[in-house]
């Protein structure tokens, strides 16, 4: 990351000096500008870095008004971004590309996940470590995963025909019974449950077999590119202070999520894995160098490659690199 007056972002976090000294958070003496960031799924860690943006003042200081949605089984993103309900939404590179092919406006703009999170879990005692280990077992899974299942193989040289596939809720129950071999999962949810329940576990990630899909990517509209786009870039700028300041110190982060959110039925054990699980999940050597959310030409070309298999035909131009351009300018 281009270093700022000869510190990076994250020294001034860490040294303590003022969000509206930050040089990327530009309008703090403007009025304040509402906006929404529609978030993928229920209030969690999974979330954290957007708390800490909030609770800091970071977006307050850049001149905006922050709601967080929270999403959830009922509460698909994409809509209220088509509606302006939301300025910016968390999507997955997938479904936004399932709705641009739909019509929808949209582009990605950030890659908060660099890594894929979905993974093979299995018991220790039992493993799968490489696609190869999938040959011969049972895996539970939702069916509508069947196509990441497929790419997997695809992306291996692995027989899909010889996994047995056994439809199952989302829960490691059906592992823990002895129903199934494996689960298609989360990184970081499932094992975690597992582990806070003492039962050892291993996880094969699909990221490092291949399956290239940016996760937990903020999507807006070309239109809200076009016309809001001082708002889009000091919300990003929040977003990247703010995931900055949860990789420093998770459990700290963890612990602005309880008590932000008392009333969602979250335990701190849990949290604190999950936080912790999802630091290598979102930070890289590219992020490093670039800065939170930043993808290459070569890491779009291999979600192209992997998107195809999911029958999702896409074309370099769904991301768009300039918001972030300015943020880490």
């Amino acid at each position: 990351m281009p270093p700022f007056n000869g510190l990076t972002r994250r020294h001034i976090l860490a040294s303590g000096v003022a969000a509206g000294a930050m040089g990327f958070l530009p309008r703090a003496a403007m009025a304040q500008s509402q906006v929404s960031l529609q978030l993928s799924w229920l209030h969690s860690t999974q979330f954290a870095g957007s708390y800490i943006a909030l609770d800091r003042g970071l977006w307050r200081d850049a001149g905006l008004e922050v709601s967080l949605l929270p999403g959830g089984p009922n509460a698909p993103v994409e809509p209220p971004v088509v509606a302006g309900t939301a300025l910016v939404g968390i999507s997955a590179a997938d479904y936004t590309a399932a709705a641009v092919a739909e019509g929808a406006p949209f582009k990605i703009i950030g890659v908060a996940m660099q890594n894929n999170p979905f993974a093979i879990t299995s018991l220790t005692s039992n493993p799968v470590h490489v696609p190869a280990d999938l040959e011969g077992k049972r895996i539970g899974m939702a069916l509508a995963n069947t196509p990441v299942l497929r790419a997997l193989c695809t992306l291996n040289g692995v027989d899909f025909d010889a996994i047995e596939v056994i439809p199952t809720q989302y829960s490691p129950q059906p592992l823990v019974a002895g129903e199934v071999d494996c689960l298609l999962s989360w990184e970081t949810d499932l094992p975690v449950a597992l582990t806070v329940q003492g039962i050892e576990n291993t996880t094969m990630l699909l990221a490092d077999h291949g399956y290239a899909v940016h996760s937990q990517t903020y999507i807006a509209t070309e239109d809200s590119i076009a016309n809001r786009r001082a708002d889009i870039v000091a919300l990003m700028a929040g977003e990247v202070a703010g995931w900055d300041a949860y990789r420093a110190d998770t459990e700290a982060a963890t612990d602005l999520t309880l008590r932000m959110f008392p009333d969602a039925g979250l335990d701190r054990e849990t949290q604190l894995l999950q936080a912790a699980r999802q630091v290598p999940l979102m930070f890289s050597d590219l992020t490093d160098a670039n800065g939170f959310g930043w993808w290459t030409d070569e890491t779009v070309a291999a979600n192209i490659e992997t998107l195809a298999l999911l029958d999702r035909d896409v074309t370099a131009d769904l991301w768009d690199r300039s918001i972030l351009e300015e943020v880490h300018g």
